[in-house]
């Protein structure tokens, strides 16, 4: 195909601005013009494309860009292809974290409509888990099991990356027949959350969400955003249980209201979700922390198909790879759900925040439309606005 760097840009950014709905309305998009108007590849070799990005970590229509950036123009064109796609909703949550700094935090005018939008953010999480899960469990009993002890390792504050790993090979041994060595997985699981369990003190219990303060320093935001973007299996919503723990609960550079209000916020705006970890920077280290957290998040993105989308195509295919890879996305699917948990324990805490929430979770259930999140945190943000 015959396309200058500049037209590539231009497309692509036109795709950022129009990227409204969440990755299913982003990547239907793409579809429509790249593979059914443009002809740029077949339907089904697009839908083994997106069968790769969705078994790896990262947002699938940011991985898309990229990808069809690199059929274009090789390597810049991959760069400049999927840059230009997240660069609106970046500058658009760069803006909107200035002004939250500078102005949202202590007008109460902004506090009443945070404070509105905080539980309609808790049912978009709610939702988001039942979503993922549906698609990630497919109602197969280990998967459901790995769920549930990751569930359990992450109230008991287990390190997750020992739950991931642990869910990954549970699935691996549990899908090649060997059920004995799955069982026995499982069977370490329990003890190791059973000592957890009993040697935890109530000062570090996770029903407190005080954190272990230290400093956010500009490489302590860069790799809190490339270990969430390197563990976004599922979706850009997996992405809240890593970076929550890393700026509420161990760095304390912002408060989970704080949180919430940057989920919101990017609900908002025609990008990837994951674009809220701009506002998480912004808030732990101004303009440069919001930089470098954004470049670690979604340098995998970039990296996997820039590095060898081919070799990840074979990987993905291998059984054992693919097993692994399940495990790892149920793991992270009962991570999310008992991060959820704490958000609603934290946020539900009165009848106007029950009727937000219970509303919001109605709406998102029942809704189809790419508009639904927009609006219901706008809605929400009224109602605090007049009532909170």
């Amino acid at each position: 195909m015959q396309i200058t760097y500049i037209q590539l840009f231009l497309k692509f950014l036109r795709f950022g601005f129009l990227a409204w709905g969440g990755p299913f309305a982003q990547i239907a998009m793409i579809r429509q013009e790249l593979v059914e108007e443009e002809k740029w590849i077949t339907s089904e070799r697009f839908n083994r494309v997106l069968a790769v990005y969705q078994a790896l970590p990262g947002p699938e229509a940011t991985e898309l860009c990229v990808y069809f950036g690199l059929l274009a123009r090789g390597r810049i064109g991959a760069f400049i292809a999927g840059f230009s796609f997240i660069l609106p909703g970046l500058l658009m949550m760069f803006a909107l974290s200035w002004f939250y700094v500078t102005y949202g935090i202590t007008s109460q005018l902004f506090q009443s409509i945070f404070l509105g939008m905080q539980p309609a953010v808790a049912a978009l999480i709610i939702r988001a888990v039942h979503r993922i899960g549906s698609h990630a469990l497919h109602k197969n009993k280990w998967l459901w099991a790995i769920a549930i002890l990751a569930f359990i390792a992450q109230l008991l504050e287990i390190n997750f990356l020992i739950t991931l790993l642990i869910s990954g090979f549970i699935f691996t041994f549990a899908t090649r027949g060997n059920t004995r060595f799955a069982l026995t997985l499982i069977l370490v699981s329990v003890f190791i959350s059973i000592y957890f369990l009993f040697s935890i003190s109530p000062a570090n219990s996770l029903n407190s969400l005080a954190p272990t303060i230290y400093s956010s320093t500009r490489l302590t935001l860069f790799i809190s955003g490339l270990r969430a973007g390197l563990l976004t299996f599922g979706g850009a919503y997996t992405a809240i249980p890593f970076i929550q723990r890393d700026a509420v609960e161990i760095g304390a550079w912002m408060t989970n209201a704080q949180f919430l209000d940057g989920l919101a916020l990017s609900g908002l705006l025609p990008a990837p979700l994951i674009i809220f970890s701009t506002f998480v920077g912004y808030i732990g280290g101004g303009a440069i922390g919001a930089i470098l957290m954004t470049i670690g998040v979604f340098a995998p993105a970039f990296s996997f198909t820039m590095i060898g989308h081919e070799t990840l195509e074979k990987l993905v295919e291998s059984k054992s790879a693919h097993a692994f890879l399940d495990g790892i996305t149920a793991g992270v699917v009962g991570l999310i759900s008992a991060t959820a948990i704490y958000i609603l324990i934290e946020t539900i805490n009165s009848i106007p925040a029950l009727i937000i929430f219970s509303f919001a979770l109605i709406v998102l259930f029942a809704s189809k439309s790419k508009w639904a999140v927009a609006w219901v945190v706008l809605g929400a943000g009224l109602f605090g606005l007049i009532f909170l």
